[in-house]
């Protein structure tokens, strides 16, 4: 049987070709964007400023995801420097990504007068959309995919379509092997949060900061079971301890799933389960700690300020009170608090 595989290429203007994966990056960029910004609206928060963000946080973000996953892939980097920036090929990793934008958001959040809390709760569902739809780029680039798994159960037992089973059957040493889509396990997953967290940003309970930590939350908890069925995982060689108690945390899945292959030579603890752990451990300490020092008493439906707005407006208001008030001193009064005439007008002739 012949299988058609997808060129990661979309198509070429002159000597320069446009890749899948920027474009469906690019796609991804936009909805989150949009997402971003319908719900800005309800706060009274200009398209402008969410243009912004995008404007330096997507660079940022490429930037960041970039330089953690060559630094730990640096031994295949170190000799072909220019490889480094050829991300079109792939090898991007979310959390570096997150890193990325999560620094320049603060920057730019503070610099332009908002509550970072609240706008990092704005964007929590429009980061789950994109990465929603940026797991496809991996599946163009047929990479990021989990071990191996029969035909029979991508057809019969996941009912996927042929364009799908197709791209996740990959040449290897052995021959051609179909392997798990992990890609879309994640982009599935990233749907469901990103659903969930449209409702829960409509409850009253909800206080400033806690749609973003969900957001950590929820990303983190299926990025560790997705990331144990990959073989390309970036991974460390740790103490034994550690591998066994990331283990424990993975030994449910073993019941339905085998483990992704992962060289013990190269490493036996994979980085992305453990900073999972780590973070869903922190997003909770976080969330417990703002609640109980106070540091949480906005909640997600109060109305949004904007602190250098609201300075420029009680600036601009004493001013006018100050204007006023010298205005009124300089008109001279009589005794009974009526305004005085002027001392050169001539009394009438009798």
């Amino acid at each position: 049987m012949q299988y058609l595989l997808l060129n990661p290429i979309a198509f070429s203007i002159g000597p320069i070709a446009v890749h899948w994966y920027g474009i469906i990056l690019g796609t991804a960029a936009l909805v989150g964007l949009l997402i971003a910004i319908r719900e800005g609206n309800r706060f009274g928060i200009p398209q402008d400023f969410f243009m912004d963000l995008l404007l330096f946080g997507v660079p940022s973000a490429i930037i960041g995801a970039r330089i953690y996953y060559v630094a730990f892939k640096w031994d295949e980097y170190k000799d072909n420097l220019l490889d480094v920036f050829k991300i079109w090929n792939g090898g991007i990793a979310i959390y570096g990504a997150l890193i990325g934008a999560i620094i320049c958001a603060i920057i730019l959040v503070r610099k332009k007068g908002y509550s970072f809390w609240r706008i990092a709760d704005i964007c929590a569902p429009a980061l789950l959309a994109g990465q929603m739809i940026g797991r496809w780029g991996n599946f163009v680039n047929q990479e990021a995919y989990g071990g191996p798994v029969s035909e029979s159960f991508l057809r019969n037992t996941l009912h996927l379509p042929d364009f799908i089973v197709n791209q996740m059957y990959v040449q290897e040493a052995a021959g051609m092997v179909y392997h798990h889509p992990t890609f879309l396990y994640e982009s599935v997953w990233n749907l469901i949060g990103m659903l969930i967290l449209f409702v829960l940003r409509r409850q009253s309970f909800l206080r400033a900061g806690e749609l973003f930590m969900s957001y950590f939350i929820w990303y983190s908890v299926g990025r560790f079971f997705v990331e144990g069925l990959r073989t390309d995982s970036l991974a460390f060689l740790g103490p034994d301890w550690l591998a066994s108690f990331v283990g424990f945390f993975w030994a449910p899945m073993e019941v339905v799933f085998e483990p992704g292959h992962l060289d013990p030579a190269y490493g036996n603890v994979r980085i992305s389960q453990l900073l999972a752990i780590l973070i869903v451990v922190a997003a909770i300490i976080i969330i417990i700690v703002r609640r109980v020092k106070g540091y949480a008493n906005t909640r997600y439906l109060d109305p949004i300020i904007n602190t250098k707005t609201s300075a420029v407006q009680e600036i601009a208001a004493a001013s006018q009170a100050t204007s006023v008030a010298e205005s009124v001193n300089r008109t001279p009064q009589h005794e009974d608090g009526s305004a005085g005439e002027s001392s050169d007008k001539k009394e009438p002739t009798s």
